[in-house]
């Protein structure tokens, strides 16, 4: 098995460069998406996570191969037509961890980071959980009980991660229609990230698109319909360490606090965020129908 190098740290420059152009190239547009503050808390986001992802790589090494060595149903080997399959086992794999982070609030109060900037450029992309690694990985473990050997998959999740990162921008309007008929796009992605209720939780998608159409999560941008991005509540604070952990620390406010039933209990860690165990919540789903309906009258 040949050994595949961390494409992430050799593309640290490359991040550097390319959120410089950006910036020229939004202040030459007039458009006003970086904020000084924003955006260091963004990149110190991303440092955090680079460090503490050399601890929980281990663990996801330790599952992957683990499932490999002792459970594998075939032995796929490494070539051409592999690195085909595992792009499309990749990107479904991703588009399900996604959705569901944004459906489960215990992978919401890990996924919530990303979310939590008021402002949409290529520094928001390094925004990242300083937790979710050490079980998210869990979606992929399908992966080596098929036979892929694990090396590959942490390549094709990096490379994942990296086409990701230049889809964080508001530089770049739609594309070609084909490119935006298959690929996640920076106008994709932008629906993602706003808080309008006609956007929340649609365009889960990694780098193909044609999963949220497949399975009924797409969302096109409108025109007409301004994306507004962050939270439905935001945060209001730059720093690092409490965007880290604010959503874990109302989650177990909310989960092991007040007079509730142990179900309820249980409940706050597996129902969508904004479910309230009283009925008072609304979770993004029911933010959307009511919107849909007002538009309708």
């Amino acid at each position: 098995m040949p050994e595949f190098p961390n494409i992430i740290l050799f593309a640290i420059p490359f991040f550097v460069l390319a959120m410089l152009l950006e910036l020229y190239v939004t202040t030459k547009q007039n458009i006003k998406t970086y904020k000084a503050k924003d955006a260091f808390a963004s990149i110190s986001m991303g440092i955090g996570n680079v460090l503490i992802g050399f601890f929980s790589k281990i663990v996801v090494f330790a599952a992957l191969y683990f499932v490999y060595d002792q459970l594998r149903v075939f032995t796929i080997p490494v070539t051409w037509w592999s690195f085909v399959l595992l792009f499309f086992a990749d990107d479904f794999s991703y588009y399900w961890f996604h959705r569901i982070s944004h459906r489960n609030r215990l992978f919401w109060v890990s996924h919530v980071i990303h979310h939590s900037s008021q402002h949409y450029n290529l520094s928001t992309a390094l925004r990242q959980t300083w937790s979710g690694g050490f079980y998210s990985f869990i979606f992929w473990l399908w992966l080596p009980l098929l036979g892929f050997h694990p090396e590959m998959i942490i390549l094709q999740m990096a490379i994942s991660l990296l086409y990701q990162f230049w889809i964080h921008t508001e530089a770049i309007d739609k594309l070609y229609k084909w490119f935006e008929a298959v690929m996640n796009t920076p106008s994709h992605h932008r629906v993602h990230h706003g808080n309008n209720p006609i956007y929340l939780d649609r365009n889960y998608a990694g780098i193909l698109i044609i999963w949220d159409k497949l399975f009924g999560s797409f969302q096109p941008e409108l025109k007409e319909e301004k994306v507004t991005y962050g939270l439905t509540r935001n945060i209001k604070t730059f720093n690092p360490f409490i965007i880290a952990i604010h959503e874990w620390v109302a989650m177990f406010k909310d989960a092991f606090t007040g007079k509730k039933s142990f179900s309820s209990r249980l409940k706050y860690l597996v129902k969508p965020p904004g479910w309230k165990h009283d009925g008072t919540g609304k979770i993004s789903l029911d933010l959307r129908k009511e919107w849909l309906q007002n538009q309708s009258k």
